[in-house]
């Protein structure tokens, strides 16, 4: 859930990923920090974790080398220390030999300073969760706005790109408790006639997926949807930013970004507690509707008996 004092908690781990690592860090962690703070994309994510898994070796190569054994070109390797935050390959390569060093001279074993990307990558979902279980204290916001989700005929859902599969999540769930609710994953006109037919069919909310990388549409669509009177509750990982701005509601939950794809636990939670509240909102049709649901799963057998 976003407030200012979380968005400026966000804004401030951002500012610190982009400070010099500590120089007694071990040098995965210093590599992590260096590559954890920027928005990467999937391609750059691969270069990331190919410099932390050999930074012995990979901090001595010239820019083609890296890009042949990484399998990128030299302009990918070049926007990708741009992005972590230097003016170019040399720069990055000279901090990179630096970290190198120091795992050369230091104690340990290789695969210390290696570490586990598999592990690391839920280390970080843990920590968004924790993140997330600390703003469910205050459930009142999550609670006001599952009822007026609850209340909106038609609701539509929208989630554009990689955000789909989160608000296809949504929608199964939703459409279970709630007598029409429309899925909208196709961005452009398409997405449009959705939003302007849903208003026009009584429709008062959208509930909106934004994840990285935050997609332009995405941001028109939603800009469409209060343009057409609808309003927005976004469920996305910064609570500050384009998209931010244009909600009405703002529930900022931490994605994974230690793989090369980014996972999405917190997001994934936050859509269920969501869900939750829509059916505690009104708990006679919930129940009728779910009755009536697994009548017709029995009738046709939806699924294998246990």
């Amino acid at each position: 859930m976003s407030s200012p004092q979380h968005a400026r908690a966000q804004a401030s781990a951002i500012t610190a990923g982009k400070t010099a690592p500590e120089a007694d860090a071990a040098p995965t962690s210093q590599l992590r920090e260096l590559f954890d703070g920027p928005r990467l994309s999937p391609g750059h994510r691969r270069i990331a974790q190919y410099l932390i898994e050999h930074i012995t070796e990979a901090a001595f190569l010239s820019i083609t080398d890296l890009a042949e054994r990484v399998g990128v070109s030299q302009p990918s390797v070049t926007r990708f220390a741009t992005a972590v935050g230097f003016s170019g390959y040399p720069a990055l390569r000279e901090k990179l030999q630096a970290i190198a060093l120091s795992a050369l001279g230091s104690p340990g074993t290789p695969a210390e300073h290696r570490g586990n990307e598999l592990q690391a990558a839920v280390d970080g979902e843990i920590e968004n969760l924790e993140n997330l279980r600390r703003d469910f204290a205050d459930p009142d916001e999550v609670i006001r706005v599952g009822r007026a989700l609850s209340e909106s005929t038609p609701l539509t859902v929208l989630g554009l790109r990689i955000s789909g599969s989160l608000a296809e999540y949504f929608a199964y769930g939703a459409r279970r408790i709630h007598p029409d609710v429309r899925l909208v994953t196709r961005g452009g006109s398409v997405a449009y006639d959705s939003l302007l037919q849903s208003r026009e069919a009584g429709g008062t909310w959208v509930l909106a997926f934004g994840m990285p990388r935050h997609a332009q549409e995405t941001l028109t669509a939603v800009r469409v949807a209060r343009s057409a009177g609808l309003k927005v509750a976004l469920i996305t990982d910064l609570g500050l930013g384009p998209l931010a701005d244009e909600a009405d509601v703002v529930f900022a939950t931490g994605t994974g970004s230690r793989l090369v794809f980014d996972s999405y636990a917190a997001p994934g939670v936050m859509a269920a507690a969501l869900l939750q509240a829509m059916t505690d909102a009104d708990p006679e049709r919930t129940q009728a509707r779910l009755e009536e649901y697994e009548q017709i799963a029995e009738q046709h057998q939806f699924f294998l008996r246990d």
